[in-house]
């Protein structure tokens, strides 16, 4: 069901755009190569919002001080933003009946839009 869910998603719920959106920043991190710890995120982002269904966000617990001051950055500079627009789209996905499932695949992705360093993407049992 999920790989049916992920292919629809490719295709009709946004997960295409929404990767090469998250592609293209990580280029643009890894050009500016201050930024390339949010290279590494984006690029993470891109691939969980390409095929979202059957995966989770969790924790690294070896997450430290330096992820979470880079992911304060990463809020102010362009998470917000990127949270907004998941959420934006989740509800407007969530209106029709077949659209929910890839609305909620939108909420799934609002905390890694806020919050990417320090957690890894894993995939569900």
């Amino acid at each position: 069901m999920r790989t049916l869910l992920n292919i629809l998603w490719f295709i009709f719920g946004s997960g295409f755009l929404l990767a090469i959106a998250y592609g293209l920043a990580g280029i643009i991190c890894f050009v500016l190569i201050v930024t390339i710890p949010f290279g590494v995120a984006s690029f993470r982002l891109a691939r969980y919002a390409l095929w979202p269904f059957g995966y989770t966000i969790v924790e690294k617990p070896s997450a430290g001080l330096a992820s979470t001051l880079a992911n304060i950055v990463w809020l102010v500079v362009a998470g917000w933003w990127l949270a907004l627009v998941h959420i934006v789209t989740g509800i407007a996905q969530c209106i029709t009946l077949i659209g929910i499932p890839f609305g909620i695949a939108n909420f799934k992705l609002v905390p890694a839009a806020l919050w990417p360093l320090g957690r890894e993407i894993v995939e569900r049992p």
